[in-house]
């Protein structure tokens, strides 16, 4: 068995913290930002509530990300099922676009892959659409290496997979 993910994380710009209410509209903003249209508050709601009720019952954690000096949240990064198996599961992680391109989504994957290591996990996957060359360059400064391709009903996946040191 493994033990469960550390929900409260730092580094040296940013705080990962378990979810809350009033992350709502924070997060509601984010996934406006994919284009596929604008949740409502009250869905926001229920999809933080299925994540902490998901955090509770596996172990692992999707968390939003923090600055702060700042104090808001610019996305989220953890551990989840996904594609993968909650004994190697994904990393993943989302910013807002203001907050892309100042090394973020690395600084806090890599506290996120010290808390995996820290739960007894020996490996995590990652999958990228092979658009995507900035979440591409993150994996590959953190150690992932390609392992596969796939493909789904959006077109193809990229599959990516690192080794962990456990404890």
């Amino acid at each position: 068995m493994y033990e469960p993910m550390a929900t409260h994380l730092e580094t040296e710009r940013l705080t990962l913290r378990p979810w809350s209410e009033r992350d709502a509209g924070d997060y509601r903003a984010l996934v406006a930002e994919r284009g596929d249209g604008v949740p409502t508050v009250e869905a926001i709601r229920e999809r933080i509530a299925t994540l902490l009720a998901t955090s509770a019952r596996n172990g692992i954690s999707l968390l939003p990300v923090c600055r702060r000096i700042e104090g808001d949240v610019i996305g989220y990064c953890g551990l989840t099922v996904g594609r993968a198996t909650v004994e190697e599961p994904e990393i993943a992680y989302e910013l807002v676009r203001r907050a892309h391109g100042r090394g973020y989504a690395t600084e806090a994957a890599r506290v996120v892959l010290d808390a995996a290591s820290a739960t007894g996990r020996g490996r995590l996957w990652a999958t990228v659409r092979p658009w995507n060359a900035p979440s591409l360059r993150v994996l590959e400064k953190l150690g992932f290496q390609r392992d596969h391709v796939d493909t789904d009903e959006k077109g193809e996946v990229v599959w990516l997979t690192r080794t962990l040191s456990r404890g």
